[in-house]
């Protein structure tokens, strides 16, 4: 009897490739910030990277199409008053991005369609309610503006970008630092790795946790974790003696993985990023010059090792283009944007093939940026599947609709709006809001919102001095 001794798979000649120098983004002081986010968000117009920002935090943000050296002076988002540790595109607008902060804060930004041209320090919506360093900020893959956040507080918000609030507190799960949230297919469940070596399934909806395996990793050093299209969870680790480990998990069942492989001894974290078209994980370790991919099947040993792209330089952090920005005229499966000390080095993983003709094997249907249920829709209880696209013809964006941030309660009773004066910062006596009705506002006052949980602040500016000058003048007298 014939027995096979290679495995049949079409993406065992995946190669990766790095972009020409004139193709590289150069001149960016890429972050130095200890923390083990990806530092770089991708989508087919933008690429957003954290920089060096002094008095505070800041990231780029630069079309796709402007490469080359990057001027000290081009403008930044740069409304952080701490550090950047994380930032995420959201699939369904692809001028919209999330960031979350050192300052316990995450913003949400509107890009402008064909870039930055002056830097970006109000965002359009500011939403408060950790009470340390916000590490993950990931947007839901389904419904619209729902994004969540985890920070140093051990706390996982879930907001509804479209009026600011706080819908989801998950507060009493976690007992220590979270390295790691990820959401299914679907955005019904969530899984988390922690400090406290637990990898926890949950439905954030109803705050329970479905599955949790303790010392998946039994190593002290930071774990990640991620869904599969096919509801299992993949996860990086470290083992005893600091080996580096990957696993599949059965939520199902999680007292013994499905398969365990160990790699290497490096200490860089492991990043997984995955293509759920393909069932392929690439691995990316901070601070290694390689990138690793494997093949996820329903035969053993599941976790199938494919290839390894090498380079000379270490990456500090890596972005991860979706499957509506690749090429598909040169079979491009997959494209990453590696961060070196100063700049951006885009490599391009693709499959040989001899014909011209577009390859439905290696790109069925994908990810669409349309979402499947609205924010509201999602918090009451509904799922949806993601609305899937054919590439057959390339990836056509649409007009992206502004965001639009309605804010509940507000003005509702006039009485009860506490008034700051502009300058100070300090309630003021001389001038409250209750003095002016919702209709007697003049139309040229500005009005800033902040969301400050668990109500909604509205200052107005007038255009009269403020009672700080009228209280140094009576000083004076």
């Amino acid at each position: 009897m014939f027995r096979r001794v290679v495995r049949q798979s079409k993406f065992r000649h995946v190669f990766g490739q790095a972009v020409k120098n004139d193709q590289c983004y150069d001149d960016i002081r890429v972050s130095r910030v200890t923390w083990d986010s990806s530092f770089c968000a991708v989508n087919p117009k933008f690429v957003a990277i954290i920089v060096e920002a002094s008095g505070g935090g800041a990231f780029l943000v630069l079309p796709l199409h402007k490469t080359g050296r990057i001027d000290k002076a081009y403008p930044t988002v740069c409304g952080h008053t701490g550090p950047v540790l994380d930032i995420d595109w959201c699939p369904h607008n692809d001028h919209v991005i999330a960031s979350g902060s050192e300052d316990c804060t995450v913003m949400v930004w509107q890009v402008p369609e064909n870039g930055l041209t002056s830097s970006m320090s109000e965002p359009v919506v500011v939403l408060e309610g950790h009470s340390k360093r916000v590490g993950i900020v990931t947007w839901h893959p389904t419904a619209r503006n729902v994004l969540l956040s985890a920070g140093c507080d051990n706390l996982i918000i879930i907001w509804n970008v479209g009026t600011g609030e706080a819908m989801i507190s998950l507060d009493d799960m976690h007992p220590d630092v979270i390295f790691s949230v990820s959401w299914s297919r679907n955005g019904s469940l969530i899984c988390t790795a922690c400090k406290d070596k637990k990898v926890r399934v949950i439905d954030p909806r109803n705050q329970q946790i479905t599955a949790e395996k303790d010392k998946a990793h039994e190593g002290a050093r930071p774990m990640r974790a991620i869904f599969l299209a096919d509801g299992n969870v993949f996860t990086t680790g470290f083992s005893r003696m600091s080996e580096r480990q990957l696993a599949l998990w059965n939520p199902k069942n999680m007292d013994e993985p499905i398969t365990v492989h160990e790699m290497d001894t490096s200490n860089g974290v492991l990043l997984p990023f995955y293509d759920p078209d393909t069932n392929v994980v690439y691995l990316c370790g901070k601070g290694d010059s390689s990138i690793r991919y494997f093949e996820i099947t329903d035969e053993a040993p599941y976790v199938h090792y494919l290839n390894t792209f090498s380079s000379k330089e270490p990456q500090r952090g890596m972005g991860y283009m979706p499957k509506r920005g690749l090429d598909v005229n040169k079979c491009e499966i997959a494209r990453f944007y590696k961060l070196h000390e100063r700049k951006c080095e885009p490599i391009i993983m693709t499959v040989p093939r001899k014909s011209d003709l577009f390859q439905d094997d290696l790109y069925p249907d994908t990810a669409g940026p349309d979402c499947a249920l609205e924010a509201e829709e999602w918090f009451e209880g509904k799922n949806g599947d993601p609305i899937l696209i054919s590439l057959k013809h390339g990836y056509i964006p649409g007009k992206n609709r502004d965001l639009k941030v309605i804010k509940k309660n507000l003005y509702t009773n006039p009485s009860l709006i506490p008034f700051s004066c502009p300058k100070c910062h300090m309630p003021s006596d001389s001038h409250t809001a209750s003095t002016y009705s919702p209709g007697s506002l003049p139309v040229s006052a500005p009005l800033i919102l902040h969301r400050k949980l668990p109500r909604t602040v509205a200052i107005y500016q007038p255009k009269q001095a403020c009672h700080q000058r009228s209280n140094s003048s009576s000083q004076m007298e």
